[in-house]
């Protein structure tokens, strides 16, 4: 079993802060309408909105469509919160 470090746990919370605003963005946008429509658990998507479990890519690939934006421009807005110093893999 793989298990959090910093790291994880630091990125899963500003993926999680990513979703939130998205959904905020878009009026009448709940996390139960969101996991209903998508397929999605609605406790999953929750916890992933709240950086409390990691996210699988297909699930960041479903919920970037009911956004209505690629997979790749919800990866750009998350790296533009990442501070400098953060590298997904260590040298």
């Amino acid at each position: 079993m793989q298990q959090k470090n910093e790291k994880t746990i630091y990125l899963s919370k500003i993926i999680g802060s990513v979703l939130k605003e998205l959904r905020e963005k878009v009026p009448n946008r709940s996390i139960n309408n969101v996991a209903h429509e998508y397929g999605l658990d609605v406790g999953n998507t929750s916890r992933v909105e709240n950086g409390l479990i990691e996210v699988k890519v297909v699930t960041l690939w479903k919920l970037a469509e009911a956004y209505n934006i690629p997979l790749s421009e919800l990866i750009k807005l998350v790296e533009k919160k990442l501070p400098k110093g953060f590298h997904f893999f260590e040298d």
